[in-house]
């Protein structure tokens, strides 16, 4: 107990320890454990700025925001933007084949952001374990890793030899264990075990809005990830970085779990953003509509950045280029590209002016009288790096536009909310991406009459395709290859296509 209550002291928190009389043996090693893992100066100042957050007035709390100045926010320059849309085909083919051959020849990495909980979703277990109801019955998980397995495949037929793509998986406290167990019960979806590493964030405790650490139970501190950004100080926390030194990795694609469509080390953006010469790069899609609530990547006082919608006026939301495109039109989707050479620099020298975000949030608590209590409204602060933060450092930044209906369906929320990125919209997404890929590779369907049904190619949001169609990443991963398996046969729905 000394330990603790000295670390507590320094960091003016002693009432931390105000149950510890209380408390059984298990109990007081446990909450002494979790206080020695903190540094006094760092939770004195985590504490008093959450305090500060608390007390300003709400929109005001410290962060990157707001910018919504006319000189301060200003849209990407032309320059450094590409578009998958409107890229010639031998530039999309160049691009590709550079990218293959980077991972061929074990340049590249797949590092995948998995801290956070399935909360949102109703579920006890990490999002990565979800299924959202596909015919194969896959995990987003199990997903990710067949889509590695197949880019591996395709690097190996452009280079002549096996490749390896490690996988780098940023946990929390509360998924390492679980997301442990399932790779290990599913033999690590046939990857090698060496190659998928696993690692933790740290955790932060929530605080009040008087600035003091909240208890969620008498012995135990109500603790949260510090954020996607806090990748940066795990990554030397836990010598990832000297790893990927060793394995002689220069580039990684870095990306959030929830997203269903994500392309793994997709090889088009990791050739583009290498043939520029790019230490930094972001995937975007464009807004769907004006005052779509999602991240703006842009320029704010001549640094990139990602601006919150929160954080944008709604004349700037609104305005247009003369060809009437929206003129900041670049939604942010994290999914991004960064050197390990620039990964260095942030984590040993531009991670500590990363500054935080704010998240108010209702942190259950027990009272004076050791009671539990569930708020009904925010009454903690949690403190949060986020991991485009890091734009503004870059000294060479790459913008790839894609197509949200190709790249972007996010599970964030049961289906009990409401109707947007649920499993739902998640699983007609991708059924609808491969039921075009079917199409598009030659392939007819066929209704209860053995008749050709008409192709139907338009996306409609709410509405499932005419036919189940469900394509195995171990087959294709972004539709290639389809045509020697599909071209001119005919096919009764539901269609399940598997190795």
């Amino acid at each position: 107990m000394l330990a603790a209550a000295a670390i507590l002291a320094e960091a003016g928190q002693p009432e931390v320890l105000r149950f510890w009389p209380q408390l059984s043996e298990e109990e007081r090693g446990s909450l002494a454990a979790a206080v020695e893992q903190l540094e006094p100066a760092e939770l004195r100042d985590h504490c008093r700025a959450a305090a500060r957050a608390a007390a300003l007035p709400p929109g005001h709390e410290p962060g990157p925001g707001p910018h919504t100045g006319p000189q301060a926010l200003q849209p990407l320059p032309p320059g450094v933007v590409g578009s998958a849309a409107r890229a010639q085909p031998a530039e999309l083919n160049r691009w590709r084949e550079r990218g293959l051959q980077e991972i061929g020849e074990g340049r590249v990495a797949v590092l995948l952001l998995a801290g956070g909980q399935g909360t949102r979703l109703g579920v006890p277990y990490p999002k990565g374990m979800y299924d959202v109801g596909l015919p194969s019955g896959k995990t987003l998980y199990q997903i990710q890793a067949e889509r590695i397995h197949r880019v591996r495949t395709l690097a190996a037929e452009r280079t002549g030899r096996p490749c390896p793509l490690p996988w780098y998986i940023m946990t929390s406290e509360f998924t390492l264990g679980p997301t442990q167990s399932f790779f290990s019960q599913h033999g690590y979806f046939g990857l090698p075990q060496a190659d998928v590493v696993m690692f933790e964030q740290r955790m932060l405790p929530a605080v009040g809005f008087d600035g003091k650490v909240i208890l969620e139970g008498m012995g135990r501190i109500a603790m949260a990830p510090d954020g996607n950004g806090g990748l940066y100080r795990a990554l030397t926390d836990h010598g990832i970085l000297d790893d990927m030194e060793r394995r002689g990795v220069c580039e990684v694609h870095i990306y959030c779990v929830d997203n269903i469509l994500v392309k793994m080390a997709d090889p088009v953006f990791i050739g583009f953003c290498v043939e520029r010469g790019a230490d930094c790069g972001a995937k975007v899609v464009g807004k769907a509509y004006p005052t779509e609530p999602v991240g703006l990547v842009c320029l704010v006082d001549g640094h990139y950045q990602v601006v919150e919608y929160s954080e944008v006026v709604p004349a700037t939301m609104q305005r247009r280029n003369p060809d009437g495109q929206l003129t900041f039109n670049a939604g942010n989707i994290c999914n991004h590209f960064l050197t390990v050479a620039f990964l260095k620099a942030v984590a040993w020298e531009f991670e500590a002016q990363l500054k935080p975000h704010v998240a108010l949030k209702k942190v259950p608590y027990v009272d004076e009288d050791g009671n539990c209590v569930k708020p009904e409204k925010p009454n903690g602060i949690k403190m949060e790096k986020f991991v485009f933060d890091v734009f503004q450092f870059s000294k060479n930044f790459a913008v790839w536009e894609v197509l949200r209906e190709d790249e972007f369906s996010p599970l964030k929320n049961a289906e009990s909310v409401g109707a947007k990125d649920t499993a739902s919209t998640a699983r007609r997404a991708l059924l609808w991406q491969h039921y075009r890929w079917a199409l598009q590779a030659g392939a007819h369907f066929l209704d209860h009459s053995n008749n050709r049904m008409p192709a139907c190619t338009q996306l409609q949001e709410t509405d499932d395709p005419p036919v189940v169609c469900e394509i195995s990443p171990l087959i294709s991963s972004a539709g290639e290859g389809l045509e020697e398996r599909v071209k001119g046969r005919e096919f009764h729905p539901p269609l399940l296509l598997t190795e």
